[in-house]
């Protein structure tokens, strides 16, 4: 064979084969594809897996994932119904079900992930801003309070321990977020599979006021322990004092009737003993007399007396050893 006629074969085989090999493709079974024709695209969304042909040199495969992917928002902070700003994070699972439009309208997965941040923001801030905090961050509309057994019906009247009443709920939210977030998304050929909050963080300028009512309820709880506690304080004093009282009463009733009996029996015993003979009663007065001027009379005092005094007679004779003060 002459040698032209063989390059001539061996550029026609290479031609072949890369012709072949432009024209030949495979889709995968995770995989969906779209065929363009100068940037445009042509024919049906190839959505079974094994090997396809298309034109070569002037149509190009764009393959589109179609297994569920994930997105994960960044936490943002966002104000609630009651305005009080929590820091949100979600995180959602979406499909391509409608590929050509996905590929009309987003291009790529990247572009697709940064159309569902603005969806799920704009909505999740929607969501919360009609909800209050309190339905966003509890899930159980029924759950029951472990509540202090020491409270009293007052403070339970108060609801101090109590859970705040909800009618919705966080799950409620979800799926609110998730039916409006669901029907924009459709557009763009894509299916939302499902979505949740992955964390709920109390902004810095909330935490203060949920630790002052955590704080004021257990004030609350305190200063009714101080009340009871000073009420018991004053009644325990105050029953002292009326025991004190009482015992001090009845020791200075007994002591008044033993010196009331000693003093009769003493009056007794005298009288019994002076009342003898005439000696006895003079001889008593006398004594009595000496009882009632011994405090009188001090060192340097001077005494004036009438002569006509029992106390000068007395006196004036008791050199005689006459105790009468009669002559």
């Amino acid at each position: 064979m002459k040698p032209y006629l063989i390059v001539g074969s061996s550029i026609i085989a290479a031609v072949v084969a890369v012709t072949l090999y432009s024209a030949l493709y495979t889709v995968n079974e995770v995989e969906q594809a779209i065929i363009t024709q100068f940037g445009k695209p042509v024919g049906e969304p190839i959505i079974d897996a094994g090997i396809q042909f298309k034109l070569p040199f002037v149509q190009k495969v764009n393959t589109i994932d179609k297994r569920v992917l994930e997105w994960e928002g960044t936490p943002s902070d966002m104000p609630t119904k009651d305005k009080l700003y929590i820091s949100v994070s979600l995180y959602a699972r979406w499909q391509v079900t409608d590929p050509l439009q996905y590929f009309l309208r987003l291009g790529n997965e990247r572009s697709a992930q940064s159309r569902l941040d603005d969806i799920f923001g704009s909505e999740t801030r929607n969501a919360v801003a009609t909800h209050e905090l309190i339905e966003i961050i509890r899930t159980t509309k029924g759950r029951q309070p472990l509540r202090d057994a020491s409270l009293t019906q007052a403070e339970k009247e108060q609801n101090i321990g109590s859970l705040v009443p909800i009618t919705e709920g966080r799950l409620v939210v979800e799926q609110d977020i998730f039916n409006a977030a669901a029907e924009k998304v459709r557009v763009f050929g894509i299916e939302l599979m499902d979505i949740r909050f992955k964390r709920i963080n109390y902004n810095e300028s909330v935490r203060p006021k949920i630790y002052e009512r955590m704080i004021s309820e257990r004030r609350q709880i305190a200063e009714r322990f101080l009340s009871e506690g000073k009420g018991e304080a004053a009644r325990i004093r105050g029953n002292r004092e009326r025991d004190l009282d009482k015992i001090q009463s009845e020791a200075y009733r007994e002591v008044v009737e033993i010196r009331g009996k000693a003093d009769a029996k003493a009056a007794s015993i005298y009288a019994s003993a002076y009342n003898q003979n005439e000696q006895a009663v003079a001889f008593y007065a006398f004594t009595r007399s000496l009882q009632a001027l011994e405090p009188t009379l001090g060192q340097n005092t001077t005494l004036v007396l009438s002569t006509d005094s029992e106390l000068f007679q007395y006196l004036q004779h008791t050199q005689t050893g006459k105790l009468s003060p009669k002559n």
